[in-house]
């Protein structure tokens, strides 16, 4: 026999490589063919349930790292709330509405205005499916679990007769109303757009300072005065209807040496405009107060048309003139001037941003842009120009389209924020957020929120349920509204577009009785705003199983005025309540050099080439460890590093698998009471470790989680617990108690890692328990630990830190020793540790082998007094002396020892080696050893 066969050296065929882009997919396969995920739902029947509702990605193209980054975490939340006794259904859902699959087909060579709206709707859908499909199969890749099958969908027939009774609830609440007001309007997508649809970039626009002529100036201005006016929008100025002044602001009238007009602008901004106009020497003839200016009247420079002097708060002295060209048609703040002082709300411009004749022939037919030095121009011809220069500044741009937006007044259906907006606020009160400084920003996104405008002047959409009676009279009545409600419920949207407005109405709407006249249909469909924020209804309380409202939503921080606030409004409305009880926010993903991905720079992370190169839970292990909370950067070298902290924990699962293979959990655990000290401390320090990862778990911090996880690993366990094992799990007898009480915590380790590590690498984890001598057949399908307490475990605590502060200062020394040659590993070393009586104490009550803890072959421990002059000195009442080990190495253990070949039958092997043998190998007495 071989010294070989002496040890109980560990043997695993769990493999070091987990070959994860092949071996996922056919666990998948294996999880889909068992129905686990339906297993689980089975398992947790009557249990409290949690509800993680879903906000739905858009259904246009594969998935980016950022779905990947939200999915998975969502499926994070979802596996440890089913595994830690609750009933978690998880419903994956998809907005399929909407403009860019419009500009899809388009792209594609389908033109709307060729083919009837029902052909092109009906294309629509079939290209949202096509894109669900496909982000179904890359979401199923990433090992995500859910109710894959039955989605929902926000063009589902049911879906959208619930949409529409959200929008009754609205009329019922008399929150609608038509207007022609400014709205964020798209010329790139013909159509307005919601808040949450817009982004700003900075642009470089055309100022311009020009004065108008006093008309009428009450008995305080002449005629000969002119009012230094500034806009940054000079294509708007053949639709100016008045000047706006500041009421508090005090005017200057100049007389500048060089012109012979007078002109009046804000004092405060006088030296700084005299010189941008070179004004060199000029007088103040007398000053006015901006209250004194209202009601004065103006000519426009180049159009026959005279323009009232107004004030408003919105005139700031921080640019310009402190006058300000107002426009009702082109602006929220100039409409509300305009309703102030009842002036007509004028904007003549078309869908596609070109401008109409009643601006005048030298603009008709003219793009906005293109307007700008027209304007100018005539301007100059009637010498109202005094200058021109660029000015920086953010501009609202198409989200979608990345083209600049206008505002511009047309004729739309809004909802009346200000009417509840108070209920929202209070309602938001209720709500906790994760990070806690989501609940100032969704505040202040209501707080100064604007009316929602919720018409779009498109065709792939849920139509909004209006009827017009013949003299235009909209009819927002809950009995039309219902009744279309059904017909969508049993038919689909699809209805109102095919069946004229009288088949579209409840009967006795359509008879000779009738008051309305002969109806119209409203042809604007809802902002897909809409759709999405009315899930809670087409989802959550449509499907019995989920609740409302939910415990969680869970997107990007952008969703604070996008899914976080379209479903707060509509679910007050309809309930009184927010939708959820917690929102969790998330960063962006960034490349590495801190830039938004985008395909067009070429630095996009598709999931796909990782799980194909890497494979699925190197993604999942990134997730938890990123710091979600804000933007993350991340690159394929992030992967390769978060490789490298798979394979450790790998090599965990493998190093406790391998020494706990003729470990029976049923037959060789030992109890806690009967646990060798060291044992008992690691059990001790796993259940506090598995206490504060649940605490982070369910405080939905995964990146706390994530260092609680490589801490325990590299320093609790790799640097400390497995490497003490070593002496014991190898050396001592296979059914010895020293070494079934480090196995039954081994055990322990490893049952409570891979339960716990379950919703982060199902993956991994499943075929880790594949190798574990336990029932179930799926680890999915147990649940997590709870924690465990011990009698006296802080006095335990405290008496193994005390060691392990000990433990740090005699490594430092041997790595000292080893870095002057005068040893190489630990087991060379003979250690004296001259301590203090506290130190002493300490050491005798820990009831273990020291040496062993320590790593060395001899440990002497003598009074700090005695400390020899050559020992490395510590504050801690401590001083170590290393000094080479006596004696020979044993050919079992590795110790150096000066008791090898004590035992005439075994030259090799130190005492303790050869008690061990002779007791457990009677044959090798007779026979002997081989090396």
């Amino acid at each position: 026999m071989r010294v070989k066969d002496t040890l109980n050296l560990g043997k695993t065929k769990f493999p070091m490589r987990g070959k994860l882009p092949v071996t996922e997919g056919q666990r998948q396969k294996v999880w889909e063919e068992n129905k686990v995920y339906e297993q689980r739902q089975k398992l947790n029947e009557g249990k409290p349930t949690f509800v993680l509702h879903d906000g739905p990605p858009y259904a246009n193209g594969n998935i980016h790292i950022g779905h990947a980054m939200n999915k998975i975490s969502k499926d994070f939340i979802v596996r440890y709330k089913s595994m830690s006794g609750y009933r978690a259904p998880y419903v994956p859902g998809w907005d399929t509405h909407g403009l860019p699959i419009e500009h899809q087909l388009t792209k594609s060579g389908y033109d709307r205005k060729k083919m009837s709206l029902t052909e092109f709707r009906d294309l629509c859908r079939q290209y949202a499916l096509k894109q669900v499909d496909k982000q179904r199969t890359d979401f199923k890749r990433l090992g995500v679990s859910g109710e894959w099958d039955h989605p929902y969908l926000t063009l589902d027939k049911e879906f959208e007769a619930a949409q529409i009774k959200v929008f009754g609830e609205f009329a019922k609440k008399g929150l609608l109303y038509q207007a022609k007001k400014p709205v964020y309007w798209s010329w790139s997508s013909e159509s307005a757009l919601a808040e949450a649809e817009v982004e700003y970039h900075d642009v470089v626009a055309k100022t311009a300072f020009f004065v108008e002529q006093v008309k009428n100036g009450k008995g305080i201005l002449d005629n000969n005065t002119y009012l230094v006016v500034w806009t940054t929008t000079p294509w708007t100025i053949p639709a100016s209807e008045a000047v706006a002044v500041n009421a508090k602001f005090d005017y200057s009238v100049v007389k500048p040496a060089n012109d012979d007009r007078k002109f009046v602008v804000a004092t405060e901004l006088l030296n700084t405009l005299a010189e941008k106009l070179s004004w060199d020497d000029y007088e103040v003839e007398k000053h006015v107060s901006g209250a004194d200016l209202e009601g004065m009247s103006t000519n426009h420079p180049y159009l026959d048309r005279e323009l009232l002097v107004g004030v408003a708060d919105y005139v700031t002295a921080d640019a310009g003139t402190g006058l300000v060209h107002t426009a009702p048609g082109y602006g929220d703040d100039d409409y509300n001037f305009g309703k102030k002082y009842d002036l007509p709300i004028f904007a003549p411009i078309n869908d596609q941003g070109v401008l109409t004749k009643e601006n005048g022939a030298d603009f008709d037919g003219v793009f906005y842009q293109k307007a700008d030095d027209i304007s100018l121009d005539k301007l100059k011809d009637n010498n109202a120009l005094l200058l021109e220069e660029p000015l920086k500044h953010s501009y609202p741009f198409d989200w979608r389209t990345k083209k600049p937006i206008i505002f511009r007044a047309t004729d739309q259906w809004f909802v009346s924020i200000e009417k509840m907006r108070q209920d929202i606020l209070n309602a938001l009160e209720k709500v906790q957020y994760f990070p806690d400084w989501g609940k100032v920003r969704l505040r202040n996104m209501i707080k100064d929120r604007g009316d929602w405008v919720i018409s779009r002047q498109r065709v792939w959409g849920v139509p909004l349920p209006i009827f017009y009676a013949e003299d235009g009279t909209p009819i927002l009545e809950e009995e039309t509204i219902n009744h279309v409600a059904d017909l969508f419920r049993k038919y689909g949207s699809n209805v109102w577009f095919e069946r004229d407005a009288k088949d579209l109405l409840p009967d006795g709407y359509t008879n000779e009785h009738s008051p309305h006249g002969k109806f119209k249909k409203e042809t604007d469909i809802m902002d897909v705003w809409f759709d999405s924020g009315s899930s809670h209804q087409g989802v959550l309380a449509e499907r019995d199983y989920l609740t409302y409202p939910a415990d969680l939503y869970l997107e990007g921080s952008d969703q604070y005025r996008g899914w976080f606030n379209s479903s707060l409004i509509t679910s007050v409305v309809c309930s009184g309540h927010a939708p959820y009880k917690a929102i969790v926010s998330q960063g962006f993903t960034l490349d590495k050099r801190g830039n938004k991905m985008s395909k067009s720079q070429g630095n996009v992370i598709d999931p796909n080439k990782v799980v194909k190169q890497m494979g699925a839970e190197i993604i999942r292990l990134w997730v938890m460890s990123a710091d979600t909370s804000a933007d993350v950067r991340v690159s394929m070298g992030t992967f390769q590093q978060i490789s490298e902290a798979y394979r450790k924990l790998r090599n965990t699962f493998r190093f406790l698998l391998a020494n706990t293979s003729d470990f029976n959990p049923a037959h060789n655990t030992v109890s806690y009471e009967d646990l060798t000290t060291v044992d008992q401390y690691m059990l001790v320090k796993l259940n506090h470790f598995l206490a504060k990862m649940r605490a982070d778990f369910d405080q939905y911090d995964f990146l706390d989680a994530y260092r609680l996880l490589i801490n325990f690993v590299n320093n609790d366990l790799s640097a400390f617990y497995m490497n003490v094992a070593k002496d014991v799990l190898y050396i001592e007898a296979e059914d010895s108690p020293v070494r079934r009480s480090m196995q039954t915590v081994f055990y322990d380790v490893l049952l409570t890692m891979v339960k716990l590590l379950t919703p982060i690498l199902p993956h991994t984890t499943e075929e880790v328990w594949s190798y574990m001598n336990e029932p179930e057949e799926f680890v999915q399908l147990t649940e997590i630990p709870d924690v465990r307490h011990f009698d006296n475990e802080d006095d335990l605590l405290a008496q193994w830190d005390e060691f392990m502060e000990v433990r740090s200062h005699v490594l430092k020394s041997l790595e000292e020793a080893r870095n002057a040659k005068m040893i190489g590993k630990s087991l060379e070393a003979h250690v004296t540790l001259y301590v203090n009586g506290h130190n002493q104490q300490l050491l005798e009550d820990l009831g273990t082998d020291v040496k062993l803890l320590l790593g060395v072959s001899a440990l002497d421990i003598e009074a700090l007094e005695d400390a020899s002059d050559k020992a490395d000195s510590y504050n801690d009442g401590l001083s170590v002396l290393v000094e080479p080990a006596k004696g020979d190495v044993c050919a079992r253990c590795r110790m150096t020892k000066e008791d090898v070949g004590s035992d005439d039958a075994y030259p090799t092997l130190c005492a303790r080696c050869a008690k061990i043998v002779r007791e457990n190998f009677p044959e090798t007495v007779n026979e002997g050893l081989e090396k």
